[in-house]
């Protein structure tokens, strides 16, 4: 198992993505409607992580600085976007090994909280985000006045 930066229009990125849009149709019947481009996840504001197993791409996720005060985000803020693991790959702890590799680079780039924005048709989020500290916040982002939407943070500093 190898875990790479890659841009998040690398094609293993864009075919996890259609995969994650397909998951968000099924559990609330539309995808996500977040405008994402390449460069967001570009380092230093950014990155883009995908999980490999014999050089199938298997799980994926990243951040992005993002410190719109208009849509709730505060200065420091790093947002996580796109976790997702192919269903034949869950139970691994795949999503907490790319989670973790994502606040450490957050926190090099001096970031100083992580945000996401999960809903409430996805428990096992919920579940990893919980156990690994994060801590439900007043909703930021482009679904904070979606009733389903759950917004959570964590310190990165301290």
């Amino acid at each position: 198992m190898e875990i790479l930066a890659v841009r998040y229009d690398h094609p293993d990125a864009v075919k996890l993505d259609e995969l994650v849009q397909q998951e968000y149709v099924r559990r609330y019947g539309d995808g996500d409607l977040t405008q994402l481009d390449a460069e967001m996840f570009a380092p230093p504001n950014g990155t883009y992580l995908m999980a490999y197993e014999d050089g199938q791409p298997l799980a994926t996720g990243g951040w992005r600085v993002q410190e719109d005060a208009a849509e709730g985000y505060r200065v420091g803020d790093a947002e996580i976007k796109r976790m997702f693991v192919l269903p034949q790959a869950r139970g691994r702890g795949l999503a907490r090994r790319i989670l973790a590799a994502l606040e450490a680079d957050a926190r090099t780039a001096g970031r100083i909280r992580m945000v996401l924005e999960t809903g409430t048709e996805q428990p096992e989020a919920i579940a990893l985000y919980g156990s690994s500290g994060y801590r439900t916040v007043e909703k930021f982002g482009y679904y904070r006045t979606y009733e389903e939407s759950i917004c959570m943070a964590k310190p990165l500093t301290g």
